[in-house]
């Protein structure tokens, strides 16, 4: 990135052409149309995923709000929450990313090394493929949902064991250096998906900051009925996500909420572009929506 500006970083990015692979994830319908943007479930993978570029170029590291830092690639998150006792890493993403950001951590003035929690949203190898490498350097305890560990154990990159120090359970919690943070069950995208909810100060104020984890409807294929088991998780999840207190949304993948176009106003106002009360639900409104478009599409067809 040396020499480089982060917007020629993303206009080259942007250039770039996305793999079939990754549009065949998802079916080309339904259609729904929300906040004046029309969007597909291939669309929205399209959208989070962006190219094999974009998964790996690092953002420049930046602080969100007090504690809180991002630390990802342009279309995968990571963030570092700081603390007196040692840090904590949330989701190390891809296995090859790791090693950008350690550097994007070390360019912070923090050491990798005092990582002492390694946490994440979900299984999925773009999110914690990378958590073995990550402990490997520096000695950080895995925490994880339990209803993921059955999956998170088929990652072995290089042959590497998948970690798990603890499997946790909805509600509990990680305390570090005056930091808490809370691990809600909120399962669809994968049966252990995890939102992590804590507690930042700015300006003498508090805010609630949520990482959200991911809503869509994961690998659904518009001619197969959506497993009940997912149809119940969702409907579980939905009203969970929008009954926590946020100011702060942020997600797994940037573009879920703005992070980039929030970024480029750090620092151009007197006011935070992350603290966004307005904005916690709008992926929540988008990805509620396409699973009722999907289940009603199923329905018409004789699916359900």
């Amino acid at each position: 990135m040396k020499n480089r500006s982060w917007k020629s970083i993303l206009l080259t990015a942007s250039l770039m052409v996305l793999p079939d692979a990754i549009i065949a994830q998802s079916p080309p319908h339904p259609t729904i149309v929300i906040y004046g943007k029309s969007w597909t479930p291939a669309s929205v993978v399209a959208r989070n995923m962006g190219s094999d570029v974009e998964q790996t170029t690092p953002m420049p590291p930046y602080k969100i709000i007090d504690n809180v830092y991002y630390v990802g690639s342009l279309t995968l998150s990571t963030y570092l929450i700081t603390t007196p006792a040692g840090n904590i890493l949330m989701d190390t993403t891809y296995e090859r990313n790791v090693r950008n950001i350690q550097k994007s951590v070390e360019s912070l003035g923090f050491k990798f090394s005092d990582t002492k929690y390694i946490i994440g949203n979900h299984w999925h190898n773009d999110h914690m493929e990378g958590d073995a490498l990550a402990k490997e350097l520096t000695g950080a305890k895995v925490w994880v949902m339990a209803e993921d560990v059955p999956e998170l154990k088929k990652l072995t990159p290089g042959g590497k064991p998948h970690p798990v120090d603890k499997e946790l359970k909805d509600g509990d919690t990680l305390s570090l250096g005056g930091t808490v943070l809370t691990a809600h069950l909120t399962a669809g995208h994968t049966h252990g998906c995890t939102t992590w909810t804590m507690k930042a100060k700015e300006g003498g104020k508090t805010y609630n900051v949520v990482f959200h984890c991911s809503l869509r409807i994961g690998g659904a294929d518009a001619s197969k009925p959506i497993p009940e088991i997912l149809v119940t998780e969702f409907n579980r999840t939905i009203p969970l996500v929008r009954s926590l207190p946020c100011d702060v949304p942020l997600g797994d993948h940037p573009s879920q909420y703005d992070l980039q176009m929030k970024f480029a106003r750090l620092g151009k106002s007197k006011t935070n572009p992350f603290i966004d009360p307005a904005g916690c639900n709008i992926e929540t409104d988008l990805e509620e929506m396409m699973f009722k478009a999907v289940l009603k599409e199923q329905h018409d067809q004789g699916l359900r």
